[in-house]
């Protein structure tokens, strides 16, 4: 089961539309790529080619 981490400062901030944007701060904490394309994903995911770039 993943555990559920609480949002901290810094963890996102709000867009023009008013959605929360998570950072690569919160990525990071929470410690896996969940594959859904996010904006500040530091794993490297492309949701256009199901991919992570290498390191």
């Amino acid at each position: 089961m993943k555990k559920i981490l609480q949002p901290i400062e810094g963890d996102y901030y709000l867009s023009e539309e008013g959605y929360r944007v998570f950072t690569e701060q919160y990525h990071k904490r929470r410690g896996y790529c969940c594959e859904s394309g996010c904006r500040h994903c530091p794993y490297g995911y492309n949701s256009k080619t199901n991919s992570r770039k290498k390191s």
